[in-house]
């Protein structure tokens, strides 16, 4: 994972290396995704979500597309 300060510096970063652009998402969508992605995994009763509740979550905070498909 790489931080950037802003969209046009990811394409800037991408361009001077040549490379085509991923995923990208803000620090507070970060935060929110790791939140609920690690929410009561401490409990005795946690379960992992199962691929439906876990395309959900990403739906949830707006991470769509190829790259956040589930296999």
């Amino acid at each position: 994972m790489l931080l950037f300060r802003s969209e046009q510096d990811v394409d800037a970063w991408c361009q001077a290396r040549g490379r085509g652009r991923g995923a990208a998402f803000s620090l507070q969508v970060g935060w929110r995704l790791a939140e609920a992605w690690a929410q009561n995994r401490l409990h005795p009763n946690w379960r992992e979500r199962d691929k439906a509740e876990m395309e959900a979550l990403l739906q949830s905070l707006g991470l769509t597309g190829d790259f956040w498909r589930l296999p």
